[in-house]
Order: C-alpha cells, then sequence, then structure tokens
C-alpha cells in the first residue's frame, strides 16, 4: 500500500492519459461507438449524447492527470473518477452484458483496476492520516 500511496502521481497521470482517449468520442461519435461497442446510434441526439459523453470522460482524465501534480486535491478526483468508472461499469453489466466481448469489456477491465488502485490509495491515505493523528 505504500508503495501506491508513493506513486500515485504515476498511476494518476496514466489513467488520466487513459481516461482522455474518450476525447475521439467528441469528434468522432459514431467510430468511437463503432470501436467501444461495435454498434453505432442515429440521429442529432445520438451526436449530441455521445458527444458529450466523451467530452465528460475527457474532462475526468483531465482531472487526473491535474491531481497527480496536486496532492491535496486527489482524495476528492480520485473519489469522483472512481464513482464514474463504477457507473460505467455497473450500467454494462446491467444493461449490457453482450457488449462485453467488444472493446467494451476490456474498457470494463482497465476501468475496474483503476477503480482498485483508486480505493487502495484512499484507503492508504486515510490509513497513513490516522496513524500520524495518534
Amino acid at each position: 500500500m505504500n508503495w501506491l500511496v508513493g506513486n500515485m502521481k504515476w498511476v494518476m497521470i496514466v489513467s488520466g492519459i487513459l481516461t482522455c482517449t474518450m476525447i475521439y468520442a467528441a469528434f468522432m461519435p459514431q467510430a468511437a461507438l463503432n470501436s467501444m461497442f461495435g454498434t453505432s446510434l442515429e440521429g442529432p441526439l445520438a451526436e449530441i449524447v455521445v458527444r458529450n459523453w466523451g467530452a465528460l470522460i475527457t474532462l475526468v482524465g483531465g482531472f487526473l492527470i491535474y491531481g497527480a501534480f496536486h496532492a491535496a486535491q486527489r482524495p476528492l478526483i480520485l473519489t469522483f473518477a472512481g464513482i464514474s468508472k463504477l457507473v460505467f461499469i455497473v450500467l454494462v453489466l446491467t444493461y449490457g452484458q453482450g457488449f462485453l466481448n467488444s472493446q467494451a469489456g476490456v474498457v470494463i477491465l482497465i476501468d475496474l483496476v483503476m477503480l482498485v488502485l483508486y480505493c487502495l490509495y484512499l484507503i492508504g491515505i486515510r490509513n497513513t492520516r490516522a496513524f500520524h493523528a495518534n
């Protein structure tokens, strides 16, 4: 756990960069959907929703990179990013299990690893703070 706490900057940079790759959904929504889920949505509403989804995910990635360089902000950023990733995981597992054989399954696995690392870090810093408080 101490290793993770000491190296969280690099974990956040890597996970932030990976998360920011969804920027392409903001610019090429149909390509992003086809790549991620093997299907697409049609119409102007789909264009708006998928572009917004890509932009919001990219913002989460940007915050992860920001948090890598601002340790005081890490707990809030990791909590927010973790909840975002957890919601995506739960939604796909609940409503889109058929997409697990596509790239979405790989994304779920990567997001799950990130989520576990974020949780371990948050537990680690909580334990460190409790130890130093005594």
